[in-house]
């Protein structure tokens, strides 16, 4: 199953950061906005993503990144931590929706990279092709693994708890964001030995970072081309990545909402009579609240499939699958594997997205029509002021479901999950010397 292996890694030298790790982090490169990354390069001059998102034009951005991220181990900013460790990394935040303090507590690895066709690093969402180039170049460029991935293994008795917790701490801080993180070592022998062989009875599902993984795979091959000679255990040969137990009850998950956006022809009317062969509707009160329609639309996700569609002119209409519905002799849903058919986000891409409003999985691949928000409150209020034509406000998708589509050979149409909060960067660098074993 998942080969793992402690990490000796590049790192920040704390000394050399007056303010800490919290002003060199960053979130993933997927998630930060133009504007969000001149906050981020306004913090320090060595903030990580000058090199996740480096400047420059065309391909001189991604030899800038290797440059700097050169003269950074130069100046000593950057260090190799030769001491092998597992990371134990906690994040304490309290959830978008509200409630109380969560510890989310996980550890930073290096797993074997293996195809996904061996099913033992499972995906569950599909892939773009942009993306992957993009992060193929910075890995060509820095010959490194800047930002880890986010897997999750199966452990429903907690048994790796007691060996990550013999971590030594170094590192504590806050981000804006009010997430609180805690980073610490773990090298005692034994307890590195019990987590890689817990972690070896699991295959690994990608909860974020497909394309860095798929990346990553690309690379390695590349590389052993390249170089026939290196060993099986050649850096090259290994992704980086945050390693959560699946079982936990602490990893939460988050809805990603869609906002459809710019089509030619469009009427919330003859959207919502095309629903009712399907599904059942109920008009919500005008000008609801996204708390409100968020509690109303978990109760309805109990009875089945269910989403929320909000117009620009205040109103709101909560559809469930009707429980008499064969999903099997639907034109579009009929035509998905059975494991899929009745998760929310295939039911919606499917029945409503592509046969109703005739938004392609080609034209939701390219956002060409369609956004996809997280924040309910915000993205209502775009549609509202007339930023798009109607949003799906969804429920989120449990792990549990994630695992059995991924399990069954299966992909969920892209942002189908959010786990929050986000893995941060700029905790650890791989890099991918073929001459350097782990």
């Amino acid at each position: 199953m998942a080969d793992i292996s402690p990490l000796k890694p590049l790192r920040y030298e704390q000394g050399r950061l007056p303010l800490g790790l919290a002003s060199v982090v960053a979130p993933p490169y997927d998630v930060i906005s133009a504007e969000q990354r001149g906050e981020l390069a306004a913090r320090d001059p060595h903030n990580i993503v000058r090199l996740i998102l480096p400047e420059g034009e065309g391909d001189a951005k991604y030899a800038n990144a290797a440059n700097l991220l050169a003269e950074w181990r130069d100046a000593g900013v950057l260090f190799r931590d030769n001491e092998a460790a597992f990371y134990r990394y906690d994040q304490s935040f309290l959830p978008p929706d509200g409630g109380k303090i969560i510890v989310r507590r996980g550890f930073l690895a290096l797993v074997r990279l293996v195809p996904l066709s061996a099913r033992i690093v499972l995906p569950h969402e599909r892939t773009l092709t942009g993306p992957k180039e993009d992060r193929l170049k910075l890995f060509r460029a820095t010959r490194a693994n800047l930002s880890p991935g986010f897997m999750l293994y199966r452990d429903p008795r907690s048994e790796l708890d007691g060996p990550l917790s013999s971590a030594k701490a170094i590192a504590e801080f806050s981000t804006p964001d009010g997430v609180h993180h805690a980073l610490a070592k773990v090298t005692a022998g034994d307890a590195v030995e019990a987590i890689v062989r817990g972690v070896s009875q699991s295959n690994l599902l990608i909860a974020d970072g497909h394309h860095r993984y798929e990346t990553a795979l690309r690379y390695a091959e590349e590389t052993s081309e390249r170089e026939p000679g290196a060993g099986p255990s050649a850096s090259h040969r290994y992704f980086m990545t945050f390693l959560a137990n699946g079982d936990d009850p602490n990893l939460v998950v988050f809805p990603t909402h869609r906002l459809v956006h710019s089509l030619s022809s469009f009427s919330f009317d003859h959207l919502i009579q095309g629903t009712s062969p399907w599904f059942v509707s109920r008009n919500l009160l005008q000008g609801s609240p996204a708390a409100d329609i968020l509690r109303i639309l978990r109760e309805a996700g109990k009875m089945g499939p269910s989403f929320a569609a909000a117009a620009s002119d205040g109103r709101v209409v909560l559809l469930t699958l009707r429980a008499d519905v064969d999903l099997g002799a639907h034109l579009t849903l009929g035509k998905r594997p059975e494991v899929l058919r009745k998760t929310d986000v295939a039911v919606l891409h499917s029945a409503i997205l592509e046969e109703i409003l005739g938004i392609t999985p080609e034209a939701q691949a390219a956002k060409t029509h369609l956004s996809y928000p997280q924040d309910a409150a915000a993205s209502l209020a775009d549609v509202r002021a007339g930023r798009g034509q109607v949003l799906f406000l969804m429920n989120a998708t449990p792990v549990a479901e994630v695992r059995r589509v991924a399990e069954a050979g299966e992909v969920m149409p892209q942002k189908s999950t959010f786990f929050y909060p986000k893995v941060l960067t700029g905790l650890a660098i791989h890099t991918l010397d073929p001459e350097r074993t782990v």
